[in-house]
């Protein structure tokens, strides 16, 4: 993917975190965001997981981890704060996660249309001057995204 300046994330609410995120607020960091709804079984199986290695693995100083719940289906069952918090409680998730915003009567969230995700789980990486570097719809081995990662990281200190 070139990189490019990506559009700026529309979050109704953040969870997990004391402030608003951006990518502006994020800047001199290289930033994973795991797109993924929570009746997603790719993204319980396989996404939400991947992105607790990755911040397992890289110090926070250097890596952000971020979340986007977007949900384009099954709205009723998964649309609410509450039942997010109950998962992210579950699942063990202290990562900040924003709540992709919707239009009024649009069935797909805002970032998701924005950057025109197939689906989710959607792997979203940036570098640390805020470029989007990587977006990978379906899943992506570790080895793969560690060496993504620690590309973007040797990258900045250059």
């Amino acid at each position: 993917m070139p990189t490019t300046m990506p559009p700026a994330w529309q979050v109704q609410e953040w969870l997990n975190a004391p402030a608003a995120l951006s990518l502006e607020s994020l800047r001199g960091k290289v930033v994973l965001l795991e797109a993924f709804q929570m009746l997603c079984p790719g993204c319980v199986g396989h996404g939400i997981p991947q992105a607790l290695r990755a911040r397992q693995t890289f110090p926070e100083d250097v890596l952000a981890v971020i979340g986007l719940h977007t949900v384009f289906e099954h709205h009723e069952a998964q649309g609410s704060a509450a039942a997010l918090k109950a998962f992210l409680h579950e699942n063990r998730v202290h990562f900040p996660v924003g709540i992709d915003a919707h239009a009024d009567g649009d069935a797909i969230p805002l970032t998701m249309r924005a950057y025109g995700m197939q689906g989710t789980p959607t792997l979203l990486l940036y570098d640390r001057k805020g470029r989007l570097r990587m977006q990978r719809f379906g899943t992506l081995e570790d080895m793969q995204l560690g060496a993504a990662i620690a590309t973007l990281i040797a990258e900045a200190e250059e």
